[in-house]
C-alpha cells in the first residue's frame, strides 16, 4: 500500500527509522573547520578518534513567517529592536550550518508553530489549509519545509483550531511533529510520532546516531479541552520520557536531545487541576537519565543555557531557551569520542544568536510573499469607526475605555445567548485582560487589524456561574499582580505591575461590579468597597461571568471558575466577535460604556485622579 507523506514520516519516526544524512565530503580540502579538526585528531599517533555534530533549535514561532506586526502593519520593532520571523532566522541557521558542515548540523523546534499572528490565522479560519495535496498551502510549512527542518514538538497552540487543522498543517510538512505525551484517549497509544532517530555519517568511522524525543504541554488538557476531551490524553513530560529515553538508548542512540514544549522551573499556572507540572524540563533534566540537551519552550523568556545534574548518573543536562517568534536561534555543539567500540558524548555547549544580526532569506521571503500579501489586505480592510482614541496604554493599572470595551462586548454577548434561558436575570459580569499594553483604536476609520490587536490569542468565550463570594475571592487573586505599596512610597507605574512575575494576561479586569484595589495591604486583603448596582455584594449573590477559555479552563489558575458551572459556551473566537460587534454597530462610542468601576488606592486614598 503506498504511503502518503504524513504516513511516511510518522511511520519512519514512530519506529525509530534511521534517517542518513549526506556523507562528508572525501578531502578535507573544502571541508569545514570542525570537519577537519576531527579528521586530524582521528587518524593515526594513538588518539582517540573525536566527531562534533550541531543542533540548532527554535521555538514559539506563533505563526511569525516574516519580520511583520500585522496589527502595525509595519516591520516589527521592539524597545531593544528584536527582529522576528522564519526568515531572518533562515540567514542565522545557513550561517551555523556553513560553520559546522551541513551534513553534521539538525534543525528543531520545540512547538507553538501555527498559532499568533494574523497569518496563521488566516490560514486557520479565513482560508483554512486541508492537506498537503490541495488547497492553501501554510506558510509555516513552505518556509519550514525550505529550512529542512528536521523535527519539532508540539506545543499547546497547535491545538488551538482544533485536531483536523493541526493534522493538515501535519501533512503539508516534510518533518515530523513530535509528541510523546500526546496519546489517543481510548488507546493510549501515541498519537503522534514520540521521537525521531537519525544517522549522521563519519568519515572512516560508525555513524553517529542522534535520537530526538518531542514532549508537549499537559495543559493542553485544560486550555483545549473543547478540542481534544474524548479524543487525546496528554501524561507528564517526567513520565513519558522515563518510557522513551532508554528505549532510544537501546535503539542505539549516540546522542539523546529531547525538545520540550515545558519551560524550566517546575511552575505550573493551572494549580492541580491536572496532576502533572506545566513547566517540567529542568524536571526531565534532573529525573531522566539518558538526556544529554533539551531545547525548551513554551515560557518565552531566553535562556542561552541552563545547566542542571541529573541525580541518578550526575552527569550534566544542558537547556537552552531561545527567545520566541524567531528573535533568537539556540545553537548546541556536542563532542564525541569513539571509545570501547562506540560513540560517547564528552561536551555539550549552548548558546543563542540574535535574529536581528542578519537580513532575512530572500527565498524564505519569496516563497511566503504571496501569502503575506493576501493576509496584509485582509487586515487592513475598514470595519467601522471610533469617536475617540483608545489606547491600552495606561490599562494596567487605570481603568481605561479599550479594557471596557472588551468586557462591553463579552457581556452583550453571554446576554443575549442567555435570552430566555432560567439565568436571564442573573447580572452578567465578564473578565478581561490587558494582553497588549500598545493597543489602541483610533479616532476615526477603524480597520480589522485595529480591533484584532486588542484580542491577541484564540481565545473563545464561556459562561461560568459565581457566588458574589467567589466573585471576591477572583478579584483578590487578580489582585496579587500588584506589588505591595506603602501609603507613603514613591509610585512608579512601571514598577507596581506583574509582582512575582505575574503576566499581563495573568491579570484581569472586571466590568459589571465596582471596587477599589488596595495595594497597601497584602495579597488577599486588598479587595474593598465590592458594589454592584451602587450596593455591597452579597456574599451568596449568584452572578454569570463572561470568562475566555483559557481562563475557564484553569488557566494562571484563578480561584473557583475552573470547577464553577457553565452555562454558556462558544466555538468562535473572542476576537471575531469583538470584530462581528464593530461591523454591526457601525460605531464605538466610548462615552456609552464603562467609566470608573475599579481603581488602585492605598490606605483608601486613590493613586490616582
Amino acid at each position: 500500500m503506498a504511503l502518503n507523506r504524513r504516513d511516511f514520516i510518522n511511520r519512519s519516526a514512530a519506529t525509530g527509522a534511521g534517517v542518513a544524512l549526506a556523507g562528508t565530503a572525501g578531502a578535507v580540502v573544502g571541508a569545514s573547520p570542525a570537519e577537519a579538526a576531527d579528521r586530524h585528531h582521528g587518524h593515526g599517533h594513538g588518539k582517540p578518534k573525536t566527531f562534533s555534530l550541531r543542533v540548532l533549535g527554535t521555538t514559539d514561532l506563533h505563526g511569525h513567517a516574516l519580520n511583520w506586526d500585522y496589527f502595525t502593519n509595519a516591520e516589527y520593532d521592539d524597545a531593544t529592536h528584536n527582529d522576528i520571523g522564519l526568515a531572518k532566522v533562515s540567514t542565522l541557521v545557513a550561517h551555523a550550518r556553513a560553520e559546522k558542515g551541513h551534513d553534521r548540523t539538525l534543525l528543531i523546534d520545540a512547538g507553538d508553530i501555527i498559532q499568533g499572528t494574523q497569518l496563521s490565522y488566516y490560514y486557520a479560519r479565513v482560508e483554512p489549509i486541508t492537506g498537503a495535496r490541495r488547497g492553501p498551502k501554510h506558510p509555516m510549512a513552505l518556509a519550514m519545509n525550505h529550512m529542512k527542518y528536521d523535527a519539532a514538538a508540539l506545543g499547546n497552540h497547535e491545538f488551538n483550531y482544533g485536531i483536523p487543522l493541526l493534522r493538515a498543517f501535519q501533512d503539508q510538512c516534510d518533518f515530523p511533529l513530535l509528541a510523546a505525551n500526546a496519546v489517543d484517549a481510548k488507546t493510549l497509544k501515541p498519537a503522534f510520532p514520540p521521537y525521531l532517530v537519525k544517522e549522521i555519517r563519519v568519515q572512516g568511522g560508525p555513524p553517529v546516531k542522534v535520537g530526538v524525543l518531542g514532549l508537549t504541554n499537559p495543559g493542553i488538557a485544560i486550555w483545549d479541552k473543547a478540542n481534544v476531551q474524548g479524543k487525546m490524553a496528554f501524561p507528564g513530560l517526567v513520565e513519558q520520557a522515563k518510557i522513551y529515553v532508554p528505549k532510544l538508548r537501546a535503539l542505539g542512540c549516540d546522542v539523546v536531545i529531547c525538545t520540550d514544549h515545558s519551560g524550566l522551573d517546575g511552575s505550573t499556572s493551572y494549580g492541580d487541576a491536572i496532576p502533572y507540572p506545566e513547566n517540567a524540563s529542568s524536571l526531565v533534566a534532573r529525573q531522566v537519565p539518558g538526556i544529554d540537551a533539551i531545547l525548551v519552550g513554551h515560557t518565552h523568556v531566553e535562556r542561552p543555557q541552563t545547566l542542571v545534574v541529573n541525580e541518578k548518573t550526575g552527569k550534566t543536562v544542558v537547556l537552552s531557551e531561545p527567545l520566541m517568534w524567531g528573535m533568537r536561534l539556540s545553537v548546541f555543539d556536542i563532542d564525541l569520542e569513539f571509545s570501547r567500540g562506540r560513540w560517547e558524548v564528552t561536551s555539550v555547549k549552548a548558546e543563542v544568536r540574535n535574529a536581528n544580526t542578519v537580513a532575512e532569506d530572500p527565498v524564505v521571503a519569496k516563497l511566503v510573499r504571496d501569502e503575506h500579501n493576501k493576509v496584509v489586505a485582509y487586515v487592513n480592510q475598514i470595519i467601522g469607526t471610533c469617536t475617540a482614541t483608545m489606547s491600552a496604554a495606561e490599562s494596567t493599572y487605570k481603568d481605561t475605555p479599550i479594557i471596557d470595551f472588551l468586557n462591553l462586548v463579552q457581556a452583550d454577548t453571554v446576554k443575549a445567548a442567555l435570552a430566555g434561558t432560567a439565568y436571564a436575570d442573573l447580572p452578567v459580569l465578564s473578565e478581561a485582560s490587558p494582553f497588549s499594553r500598545t493597543a489602541a483604536i483610533p479616532a476615526g476609520q477603524v480597520s480589522l487589524r485595529d480591533v484584532a490587536g486588542l484580542y491577541v490569542y484564540e481565545n473563545t468565550l464561556d459562561a461560568k456561574l459565581l457566588t458574589g463570594a467567589q466573585v471576591k475571592d477572583y478579584l483578590e487573586w487578580s489582585a496579587a499582580y500588584y506589588a505591595q505599596t506603602a501609603p507613603d512610597a514613591p509610585v512608579d507605574v512601571t514598577k507596581i505591575t506583574n509582582a512575582n512575575n505575574t503576566p499581563d494576561y495573568s491579570y484581569d479586569i472586571l466590568s459589571g461590579v465596582s471596587y477599589d484595589i488596595d495595594i497597601a495591604q497584602p495579597v488577599g486583603s486588598r479587595i474593598v468597597n465590592l458594589t454592584h448596582g451602587g450596593a455591597p455584594v452579597d456574599p451568596a449573590a449568584r452572578f454569570v461571568l463572561a470568562v475566555n477559555n483559557y481562563r475557564s479552563g484553569g488557566g494562571s489558575n484563578y480561584p473557583h471558575v475552573a470547577t464553577a458551572q457553565s452555562v454558556w459556551s462558544n466555538s468562535d473566537e473572542i476576537r471575531n466577535t469583538i470584530i462581528a460587534w464593530v461591523q454591526a454597530h457601525g460605531t464605538i462610542d466610548p462615552t456609552t460604556f464603562g467609566g470608573d468601576e475599579w481603581r488602585l488606592t492605598r490606605a483608601g486614598v486613590p493613586l490616582f485622579a
